[in-house]
């Protein structure tokens, strides 16, 4: 038996790198999965079937169900079709793997309004759409007197809970992301549907581009070697976190090669308290005490 036998899911860019690797290895693992990819290039130019079919048409010759969806995540429309596609197809929805994304690195003194905008909206808006529409159909699940185990998974990244010079547009959306699982867990556990995030690191079409990683990710020449940028090492986690039993809600958990952590969210530490108003000298005179 598999660890997903049974659990329905949508994986979104899932035509190639790490979700390729989450929808090959859900199969394997028992899940009826619905292969969303709208093909587009790394900067998100263009569009392309044929990866999405082609993930589909590979888990289904090794005996799993699959089937392709080409949609675009950021459409209202779109997500809903999206849904209804795993709906429609295998007859409900357990889990939902927000994984799409799109890079146009530039400096912020160079960076253009599209370039910024075109970011955020596949990355904030390509998360929030799809969920809306999950969200939307486990509620009513719920109130029709079924019982829901879903599990949504969002992916975020260092780049923006950590910071990385040069993608303040990708940077500021990842951060984002994460606010929006936390936010999404909170509201979303009365529909009995749990909400996380991994910020993963591993080879694919984006890291090879993103400034410092294109030589840090290449396969070891010798394959005895562990890859610890293989992005099949980040599948695993995603699919605990999608079965039945996972009890891990609002997290968000960095994992790379056979290393998983937890990030600890924004929390207030050291204070300064006067119980009045302060002045901007006294400030002057204190706030090195908070590192200012």
């Amino acid at each position: 038996m598999g660890a997903l036998d049974g659990r329905i899911a949508v994986i979104t860019g899932a035509g190639r790198g790490i979700g390729r690797e989450h929808a090959l290895l859900f199969a394997a693992e028992g899940a009826k999965v619905v292969v969303n990819d709208l093909g587009g290039a790394v900067d998100g130019s263009g569009d392309d079937r044929s990866p999405a079919q082609q993930v589909a048409d590979e888990i289904t010759a090794t005996g799993g169900q699959a089937v392709a969806n080409a949609d675009d995540i950021t459409d209202w429309d779109g997500g809903k079709r999206l849904v209804d596609t795993a709906v429609e197809t295998f007859g409900g929805l357990d889990v939902l793997v927000n994984n799409a994304g799109i890079l146009r690195d530039r400096v912020l003194v160079n960076m253009s309004e599209q370039e910024w905008d075109a970011v955020i909206h596949v990355h904030l808006k390509g998360h929030f759409v799809p969920t809306r529409h999950a969200a939307a159909y486990w509620r009513e699940q719920t109130k029709a007197g079924h019982e829901v185990k879903a599990s949504v998974i969002n992916t975020s990244s260092t780049s923006g809970l950590l910071g990385n010079p040069g993608q303040s547009n990708y940077g500021a959306a990842k951060a984002g992301i994460a606010a929006f699982t936390s936010i999404c867990a909170d509201e979303l556990v009365r529909y009995g549907v749990r909400v996380n995030a991994i910020a993963p690191a591993a080879r694919t079409r984006m890291t090879e581009q993103t400034p410092g990683l294109a030589d840090i990710v290449q396969a070891p020449a010798d394959a005895a070697i562990f890859d610890s940028w293989d992005p099949a090492n980040v599948s695993p986690l995603v699919a605990y976190l999608a079965t039945e039993g996972c009890p891990a809600t609002g997290k968000v958990y960095f994992v790379q090669g056979g290393q998983i952590r937890l990030f600890q969210p924004w929390t207030m530490t050291d204070t300064l308290e006067k119980g009045d108003r302060w002045t901007v000298a006294e400030l002057q005179a204190e706030m090195h005490k908070l590192g200012g």
